[in-house]
């Protein structure tokens, strides 16, 4: 792929330039509340090939549906009670739902990986509101960068990886969120397949009960993923990471958390803290730019000190299990 890639800020008249790129069959990045997706006409089966085609990304690993409201989400999947009450609650925002596909679904079958499911999700960020709407459809936006690579939370991260790729990047700033969303199944009981932006205590309170897990033994199976994001080697830098770091070599880079420190913490080759006052929302917002500086560095490997498990921690300890395994 050899693309003039155009980056602009995100005005409404860049907006406009972006669904059209999208209805003749572009790609376009832009920002969410999670990370920065790459977009493409989810009915148009070509320019879904353009995504995998430009992020590298595996044919069978299924794409997310972004809609601008519940009322476009229903030609596109079935809703029972359970999911619509999860949609009132948390739509729009960092959730995305994995529920059968209606008869006359117009996503395209490469976007569903042949699955009877379709991933949907209806984003908060102002900019991908107002592209949506602007579009007029859905739209598929895995994020926006080379398959298996750190996730992108600010348009330069997106450059860095796809310029020659893609059409267009809108360019939003910062994103608020910085993990891609949770992801959960609706099937006889709803289940959670990907931890994400949307901390799992919080949907169990709407739920009234506890969320069905996915077995240890299905939730990094690289053959035919349920969800998006459940390939085993994911979100991975190109420098190995090493998790539970007590202590940290000269020639490590350190990727802190809390007020703690580790050994030689002082004298690595680079050190970062995702939130030096322990607030796991600044460290999640943190993680992907904070990996992609680290990794930059040339160390042998990041040093990742312990990050707790409650709330938002639950996604980061995902996403960091996952960037360690490699590629």
């Amino acid at each position: 792929m050899d693309l003039k890639t155009q980056i602009l800020p995100a005005s409404a008249a860049a907006v406009a330039e972006a669904a059209r790129r999208l209805a003749a069959g572009g790609l376009v990045a832009f920002p969410t509340e999670t990370v920065y997706g790459l977009g493409a006409d989810a009915a148009q089966a070509s320019a879904v090939a353009k995504v995998y085609e430009a992020k590298e990304r595996p044919s069978f690993n299924p794409l997310i549906a972004h809609v601008v409201d519940l009322a476009a989400a229903r030609p596109i999947a079935r809703f029972d009670a359970t999911a619509l009450k999860l949609a009132e609650a948390f739509w729009p925002g960092p959730l995305t739902l994995v529920l059968p596909k209606t008869s006359q679904c117009p996503v395209a079958e490469l976007a569903t990986a042949g699955l009877d499911t379709v991933a949907i999700r209806v984003p908060a960020h102002p900019v991908a509101k107002a592209l949506l709407r602007a579009f007029g459809g859905a739209v598929v936006a895995p994020s926006a960068n080379l398959s298996g690579h750190v996730s992108p939370t600010l348009a330069a991260h997106v450059a860095g990886d796809l310029a020659g790729r893609v059409d267009l990047i809108l360019d939003g700033g910062a994103v608020k969120v910085g993990v891609e969303s949770t992801i959960l199944g609706c099937f006889e009981e709803p289940m959670l397949l990907r931890p994400g932006g949307l901390p799992r205590e919080e949907i169990e309170r709407v739920l009234g009960c506890p969320l069905r897990r996915l077995p240890e033994d299905a939730a990094g199976k690289d053959d035919r993923p349920l969800a998006p994001g459940m390939l085993a080697s994911h979100y991975a830098p190109r420098t190995p990471v090493r998790l539970n770091a007590t202590d940290v070599a000269p020639d490590e880079a350190l990727l802190a958390f809390g007020p703690a420190t580790v050994n030689g913490g002082h004298a690595a080759k680079a050190a970062m803290n995702l939130s030096e006052g322990g607030d796991l929302t600044e460290a999640a917002a943190n993680l992907f730019g904070y990996l992609r500086a680290l990794d930059a560095k040339l160390a042998r490997a990041i040093a990742v000190m312990p990050v707790p498990q409650h709330g938002l921690g639950e996604a980061i300890n995902d996403r960091l299990r996952r960037a360690a395994i490699g590629r």
